[in-house]
């Protein structure tokens, strides 16, 4: 879609690495192969992976998420709230944004930053991290003002 070159006139380390910001464009059928752990794997930088999907997709988009270990924030961002109750019903996320917006700025102090619902999730499986798992309420922001 976008990006993917290394910036140029800057002082960064190369060892850091240096890169536009960049979106790929992924077809939904790609994350149901054994591709699933590459195109998911987590990458700390301006990168996104765009997965386009109909309505008729959507059991897809649901099997791809309970694919996903690491169930620690998600973002819904629709004005269609069938569609959000649907996604929320069936994901175990540990904090959820979901809304027109799906702001992620601006938490409020009381969000749960952890795993919920997963103690491969937390920490190293110790008994704290899988006691904090197991036991983690799920947050809910939603973002349902005016534009």
């Amino acid at each position: 879609m976008f990006g993917g070159e290394e910036l140029s006139g800057h002082s960064i380390p190369v060892v850091y690495g240096s890169i536009q910001p960049t979106a790929v464009q992924v077809p939904i059928q790609e994350l149901l192969t054994d591709n699933f752990e590459l195109i998911t794997k987590e990458v700390f930088g301006p990168f996104q992976v765009v997965v386009p999907y109909s309505d008729k997709e959507v059991d897809k988009i649901k099997e791809v998420l309970e694919r996903i270990t690491q169930n620690l924030t998600a973002a819904i961002v629709s004005n269609d709230t069938f569609f959000q109750q649907n996604i929320l019903a069936n994901t175990v996320n540990g904090t959820t944004y979901t809304g027109m917006k799906a702001r992620t700025t601006g938490a409020p102090q009381n969000h749960w930053f952890g795993p919920s619902g997963d103690p491969r999730s937390a920490g190293i499986g110790t008994p704290e991290a899988i006691i904090n798992t197991w036991s983690a309420h799920r947050e809910i922001i939603k973002d349902t003002g005016p534009q």
